[in-house]
């Protein structure tokens, strides 16, 4: 049976990683004697697609991707604070990858910076489209900003904001909250794993990160009931949903990581509990990240939105290779 996928090569070290990371994938996929013959067809992205194109997504390359069933890419860069917005979100969000899978456990023998790294063995599923990365957000005395302003001033009675302030804004809604904790469900079940954790802040933003617990607990009562519990009330068998502060998350991940098994949590939380984790199994190098809705489109290095693969390109290891080939591996099966 042949089944093609989509590579973008990326920016940086992506070249090297792209030669490494294919044989991998073939080696693996013979190994297991599944019968699957891989057709590789390149789409352009990044800087690559700029000398090509003069764009650095073209319209081209979305519209391939918005029927195809799986695509792999290396890291593309990002500028901070100018230039185009990342070109990972615009994927995620141009192809509704509304679930951002990321393996974290740790490999024997490499140098991490906590005593017991082997204690850390969590899957993350973090929303992929909606938050503070909508990129809903106005630079600070702009007219768009002012209007705004005003806006919040005059129609909602809202005086906490200044004059010059910069404005962002954080949309969350049910449908996208569920649709992410409902995936991490299945997995948690599929799995057979002990608790899934909903991770947000909601003692703080409490009609969006505390919007996103409460759907959380929601989907679980309403479509798992005969399969889950609660911590409140645990029940022999069942998966165990609870929730936790991200902050104290944060803690609980270098106290007690042997406690937490799957976690679910929004944009913005998701991308920080995941790089932290990633540094106890010694770095973002050696952890997968997929981004999965109807197509599976895994990241096979995670320095892309942390625009570290241009500065990585020389010195660089494929640490992550392995790892990097998992999400992809799993959804080629």
């Amino acid at each position: 049976m042949n089944k093609r996928i989509y590579w973008i090569e990326g920016d940086g070290i992506g070249p090297e990683i792209w030669k490494a990371a294919r044989p991998v994938i073939e080696a693996a996929l013979a190994a297991e004697n599944t019968g699957i013959k891989l057709e590789w067809t390149e789409l352009l992205a990044g800087d690559k697609a700029v000398k090509e194109t003069g764009s650095p997504l073209p319209e081209e390359t979305m519209q391939t991707l918005r029927t195809a069933e799986l695509a792999m890419k290396g890291p593309l860069g990002t500028p901070v604070g100018t230039g185009i917005r990342s070109l990972n979100v615009a994927l995620r969000q141009g192809l509704d990858l509304y679930a951002c899978i990321r393996p974290v456990r740790y490999f024997e023998g490499l140098e991490t910076p906590v005593k017991h790294p082997e204690r850390v063995n969590m899957v993350i599923f973090r929303e992929n489209t909606e938050d503070v990365y909508a990129g809903v957000e106005f630079a600070a005395e702009t007219p768009e900003a002012r209007k705004l302003i005003t806006f919040l001033r005059e129609e909602l009675g809202v005086n906490k904001v200044g004059d010059a302030a910069a404005i962002g804004i954080k949309p969350m809604t049910e449908a996208g909250s569920k649709r992410l904790v409902r995936r991490a469900l299945r997995f948690a079940l599929d799995q057979k794993q002990q608790s899934l954790t909903l991770v947000h802040k909601g003692n703080i933003m409490k009609f969006t990160e505390g919007a996103f617990r409460q759907w959380g607990y929601d989907v679980a009562a309403q479509e798992f009931g005969d399969l889950t519990c609660t911590e409140k009330e645990p029940v022999a068998g069942r998966l165990i949903v609870k929730d936790r502060i991200a902050d104290a998350m944060f803690q609980e991940a270098l106290l007690r990581p042997e406690q937490y098994q799957i976690l679910a949590t929004p944009n913005l939380n998701g991308d920080y509990i995941s790089d932290a984790l990633a540094a106890q199994v010694g770095g973002l190098t050696m952890v997968d990240h997929g981004h999965v809705a109807r197509i599976a489109f895994d990241d096979v290095a995670a320095l892309a939105a942390h625009n570290e693969c241009r500065e990585a390109a020389a010195v660089e290891k494929d640490d992550g290779l392995l790892p990097g080939c998992q999400c992809l591996f799993q959804e080629i099966q």
